[in-house]
């Protein structure tokens, strides 16, 4: 039955998106965990705090936030009706949680002015999607930036929040989109941070172990003719990523597309020297940014596949 309201989910988001009048009446699930997310910040992460007592806070906010998710979507699932009702109505719900669509759309914005040659406008476009600065970008930085983007999170906004609905129904992912909005408002080794968020980005790592070489394998899949590129790739290059996940769906759509991604960036007006994923690939353009939607499309199909035929 997961398996079956996954698919709807995916489906439902895939055609509707999340509609702006929607979205302005309501807002978004997770802009109502990063309301409270925010809120545990400002009052719980405070500077005069030892590191330890920061990083205590910051365990029990995780796991209270978490476990308020996976409760309140139990008590929702516990008024559903059995059999295909049931099911359909949980997908509905799980809808909003998935970002078939919302992803498609925000990396099609990069590639458009990108083609055109509009530098100004794709620079705005990707630094929406992206934490790195914008004006450092070239036509090449913005296009390695967008498909590195689209390749995370297809991991961590499409395949991992849809194996833990399969998994554990409505609970399941909607917990896990708590720990993934966690992560990216908390997780990350600012000074502010390293104590409070250690939680958030550790459990992160851990649900999107599976699901990153899901998304990867999928990339692969997606690849036809270049499949073995992109294993190739995805087996030298995921692990030399500074993180034990995203590394791999990147790898694989480097390798597919035949492009370099990652390297040297700039955030914050630092430089920083990571290695390059598919180092002996061209530098991409608004053409691969192209081409890597068309990829995320197949894979995203190939996921609804596996979705049907376990339904089946």
């Amino acid at each position: 039955m997961f398996a079956g309201s996954m698919l709807v989910a995916l489906a439902v988001e895939g055609a509707l998106g999340w509609p702006d009048p929607l979205f302005r009446r309501i807002g978004h699930p997770v802009t109502w965990a990063g309301w409270l997310i925010g809120r545990a910040d400002r009052h719980l992460n405070r500077e005069e705090h030892p590191f330890w007592a920061r990083r205590t806070l910051g365990i029990l906010v995780c796991l209270g936030i978490t476990a308020l998710a996976w409760c309140l979507s139990a008590i929702v699932v516990s008024w559903m009706p059995d059999g295909i009702l049931g099911a359909v109505l949980t997908g509905v719900l799980a809808w909003p949680l998935v970002a078939t669509r919302s992803l498609y759309d925000h990396v099609a914005r990069v590639a458009q002015p990108l083609a055109q040659g509009d530098l100004a406008a794709a620079r705005a476009a990707v630094a929406m999607i992206v934490g790195r600065d914008p004006l450092a970008l070239d036509k090449a930085g913005v296009a390695r930036a967008a498909l590195e983007s689209l390749g995370e999170s297809a991991s961590d906004g499409v395949v991992a929040p849809v194996f833990w609905g399969v998994v554990f129904g409505l609970p399941g992912i909607a917990a896990y989109k708590a720990i993934n909005t966690m992560d990216s408002m908390i997780g990350h080794l600012s000074v502010r941070h390293t104590a409070f968020g250690w939680a958030a980005a550790r459990l992160d790592d851990v649900v999107n172990l599976i699901p990153a070489r899901l998304t990867a394998l999928l990339f692969v899949l997606a690849s036809g003719r270049n499949w073995r590129s992109a294993l190739a790739v995805t087996w030298a290059d995921a692990g030399h990523h500074r993180s034990p996940n995203a590394g791999w769906p990147e790898a694989a759509l480097a390798g597919g597309l035949g492009v370099r991604l990652s390297g040297p960036r700039v955030y914050d007006g630092e430089v920083t020297l990571e290695p390059w994923v598919n180092a002996k690939g061209q530098d991409p353009d608004a053409g691969c940014v192209k081409q890597g939607l068309r990829l995320y499309l197949l894979a995203i199909l190939a996921l609804g596949a596996l979705l049907a035929g376990a339904a089946l």
